[in-house]
């Protein structure tokens, strides 16, 4: 299970800041909910000013985007647009007390949504910007090179593995993983730095027949997921498992517990974490 901080379930749990503002004069919408995760951030800027009066948001995807989002809005009300503009993805992570690593790409989509709504509050052409994100690098979330390139940059990645938990580029199929490792190698060229990236890299997971996957799925349960639940009354039935989905049900305490969602959440990320990025997991009840 991933360690969420007191405050990320607190923001999870009671978001603050949802719902729409329809007079915002600046709006950010990126991300895809076909690839996982969609984030529009609608802000009211004060005219002379330039103070971010109000800030609301509309997300689909897990609870640390939930939270994270929410973050952000709570981060930049009361500030300038040039103050707002210097918010980091790594500020709204520690705002929350820190993010799993397997997480950072949420705090950097709420960057990425406040970056496209004060580029559209200045009057610049966002298609323009989206025509200027250079090749599509990973096909299946959808991410371009220039945008790995910022993300590695500002952060100082140095692995696949990193770029993934940051902008989940490369936690698909896995073909872009080559082109990720140059890009990786250009930026910190730039830097002035030489990095041997496909040295540090981590190794491919090598494909696994359905037996040898559904084992794997049982085991994890057993011995990762299993133990955690238990440690809170709670246990976990697997009902089925479809080639990547999953399907469970919770017992014990966790069978009646409000954060049924979340706890579901933590399972598919574990799943996802020592089986396959492609699994599902789906929660039935009785």
């Amino acid at each position: 299970m991933w360690d969420y901080s007191d405050k990320v379930k607190e923001y999870f749990m009671n978001p603050k800041n949802v719902g729409v503002i329809e007079d915002a004069n600046a709006v950010g919408d990126v991300g895809s909910i076909t690839c996982g995760d969609a984030l529009k951030l609608m802000l009211k800027v004060e005219d002379g000013t330039e103070k971010i009066v109000n800030a609301k948001f509309q997300t689909f995807g897990c609870g640390s985007a939930i939270a994270s989002s929410s973050a952000l809005t709570e981060m930049i009300i009361g500030k300038t647009v040039k103050e707002a503009e210097k918010i980091t993805n790594q500020d709204i992570a520690d705002y929350l007390g820190g993010l799993p690593r397997e997480k950072m790409h949420c705090s950097v989509l709420g960057r990425e949504a406040l970056e496209t709504a004060i580029a559209n509050y200045r009057g610049i052409d966002l298609k323009q910007l989206k025509e200027d994100e250079g090749p599509l690098v990973c096909q299946c979330f959808g991410i371009h090179e220039k945008f790995i390139e910022k993300v590695v940059t500002e952060n100082s990645l140095k692995t696949v593995e990193e770029v993934t938990n940051y902008t989940k580029a490369g936690g698909g199929c896995q073909s872009c993983h080559p082109a990720i490792e140059d890009i990786i190698e250009k930026a910190w060229r730039e830097k002035g730095k030489f990095l041997h990236v496909r040295e540090e890299a981590p190794k491919h997971k090598p494909v696994m027949t359905n037996l040898q996957k559904i084992a794997l799925i049982t085991e994890t349960i057993e011995k990762e997921i299993r133990p955690a639940l238990a440690q809170d009354g709670g246990d976990i039935e697997l009902i089925d498992i479809a080639g990547n989905e999953v399907y469970i049900a919770l017992r014990g305490q966790c069978a009646s517990c409000i954060s049924a969602a979340y706890t579901t959440e933590n399972i598919e990320d574990k799943l996802r974490e020592l089986v396959s990025p492609d699994i599902v997991v789906h929660l039935q009840s009785d």
